[in-house]
């Protein structure tokens, strides 16, 4: 159990406080929400980095970080639809949920075969970009959050928000589902004997 391992660790235990904080609807919830989702990311910048400085690189931390990325954000994208975040959530909840399926069967497959399947260069791409448009959601209702305590009726901000935050999520969801044809193509001999 190294640093990097702990770690990601880290993040899987960070993940269900995170969600009991952000479906919590006490004064500021979504900043504190905000805040345990930053530093869990930052666990998925650092494990990396010192897994690959330190040559600390495991079967067990390719295995475990990208569970730890797909609870974090999986439970992310949930809270927001209890919240109320609409139909467009739904879907993009369905498409995440659908692509991290393929890729854990896949996964489970190349296992079988004594292969571990490591995050790749998209995988990242997608879980990076997914974090950014969580965070911008977060970040967006944490300040309305604020403005409705001292200034009642304050709405300027929030249709060019909302549009910001709904492309960088549909974003994410494009590249969900592009990372995980990517895994499935270029993985495609672990399927070679059905």
């Amino acid at each position: 159990m190294n640093a990097p391992n702990r770690l990601t660790l880290s993040r899987i235990v960070l993940t269900p406080v995170f969600l009991a904080t952000l479906l919590w609807q006490f004064p500021c919830h979504y900043f504190v929400a905000l805040v345990l989702f930053v530093a869990a990311s930052l666990t998925d910048y650092w494990d990396g980095k010192l897994a690959r400085k330190h040559g600390l690189v495991t079967d067990f931390g390719k295995f475990l970080d990208p569970i730890a990325d797909k609870l974090l954000t999986t439970a992310a994208f949930l809270g927001f639809m209890v919240l109320g975040h609409g139909v467009g959530m739904v879907w993009i909840v369905f498409l995440v949920l659908a692509r991290e399926f393929a890729v854990a069967s896949l996964r489970m497959v190349a296992a079988a075969k004594g292969t571990v399947i490591a995050a790749d260069r998209w995988g990242k791409i997608k879980t990076v970009c997914q974090m950014v448009a969580i965070i911008m959601v977060l970040a967006f209702h944490g300040f309305m959050d604020l403005f409705a305590m001292v200034w009642p009726g304050f709405t300027l901000l929030n249709l060019p928000m909302v549009v910001l935050y709904n492309v960088a999520l549909w974003l994410s969801a494009v590249l969900t589902v592009v990372s995980g044809v990517n895994y499935l193509v270029k993985n495609k001999n672990c399927f070679s004997d059905l």
